[in-house]
């Protein structure tokens, strides 16, 4: 008998090539993304002889192992351990009105930025489009949701997105696609620390997801000092690639902006930021700074983050502070693969 890890994964396939055809087809995506079957036996509609025959060929789930850590405020991170027994990481986010899951897209990440807890741990390998799907569809079956109940998807967790842009934008035309996740392209986010070329990419393939720049620092030589890689795009190569989606799209662009104690949250800094985005229609995301063990930085103080966020909307940018959700099960991204706990709240095996 194949081994997981030695058969074909199902969700690194096209909608139209699934196996089967027409009609079997159809069953089948229809039991991947909006029944949410994480088994062959699951899948009552299809002829026995036919389940037992993809199933020899075919895998559902990515994962080995999956550890859910709850929070108090209703939030679940979801530590996966995958096939080849690499980890990452999802944050799933109940709100009000709307489910929300942050997921990412590499094992580890190369950027090395040194606020966060996934740069400590250097780059492991980009995950594959498969990978990034069963995220989403983890967390709904985990959750007791239909995977199309999660309608929120941000690409925020550990990597970055337009380095991996092959399988990256391969996992997001299955969330767009009727057949698959049928998302709107309004409620799903991507994060990038600035990548010029992804971005040019994104507005020629017209995914129109929304694009959310980490830009951290206003001027240069801020920003290399918290993102070491960010000497290979100046900040004006940046601005230029995201003026050129916005034009081509006209989708809102989203700003993170980490806040950093003497770092990066001098008021001149909010001045100089809201400059660069003059003439583009965006929001700027302040994030109090969710401190891990062995960290160069301490956080802005609470006021310091309300007068620069002030700042912001004087000069015309609408902002908003964006409080940490998960912050006593270590949600900020890479910190329970950098520092797993010892006994997880929850061991689940593969599914």
């Amino acid at each position: 008998m194949a081994l997981p890890q030695d058969k074909t994964p199902l969700l690194s396939l096209p909608i139209e090539q699934l196996p089967g055809e027409g009609y079997r087809r159809g069953q089948l995506a229809t039991w991947l993304y909006v029944k949410g079957a994480r088994q062959w036996e699951e899948m009552t509609d299809l002829p026995k002889a036919l389940r037992a025959e993809w199933a020899a060929q075919y895998r559902i789930s990515e994962f080995a192992q999956v550890a859910p850590y709850p929070s108090q405020d209703g939030s679940v991170k979801y530590l996966f351990t995958l096939l080849d027994g690499q980890k990452t990481e999802a944050v799933y986010m109940p709100y009000l009105n709307r489910k929300t899951i942050c997921i990412s897209s590499m094992v580890g990440c190369p950027a090395g930025c040194t606020f966060c807890a996934t740069g400590r741990m250097g780059f492991g390998r980009n995950l594959t489009a498969a990978e990034i799907l069963d995220q989403i569809l983890f967390a709904a079956h985990h959750q007791g949701h239909a995977p199309r109940e999660i309608r929120n998807v941000v690409l925020m967790g550990m990597g970055e997105p337009l380095l991996n842009v092959e399988n990256v934008f391969a996992a997001l035309k299955r969330m767009l696609h009727p057949q698959g996740l049928a998302m709107s392209p309004r409620r799903i986010t991507l994060s990038t620390v600035g990548i010029p070329r992804g971005i040019y990419k994104m507005a020629e393939l017209g995914l129109e997801v929304r694009l959310a720049l980490s830009l951290h620092a206003p001027d240069d030589e801020t920003r290399q000092q918290i993102i070491p890689t960010a000497h290979r795009y100046r900040i004006t190569e940046i601005m230029e690639a995201v003026r050129h989606y916005y034009t081509q799209t006209k989708r809102r662009i989203t700003l993170e902006y980490t806040m950093l104690k003497g770092v990066n949250d001098h008021e001149w800094q909010a001045r100089a930021l809201a400059g660069l985005f003059k003439g583009i229609s965006a929001h700027m995301n302040l994030i109090p700074w969710n401190s891990w063990e062995g960290a160069p930085h301490q956080g802005s103080p609470k006021a310091q983050i309300l007068r620069f966020a002030a700042i912001l909307e004087q000069q015309g940018i609408p902002t908003s502070v964006r409080w940490s959700r998960g912050r006593d099960v270590g949600a900020a991204c890479g910190q329970l693969a950098l520092k797993q706990p010892d006994q997880p709240q929850a061991q689940l095996s593969r599914l």
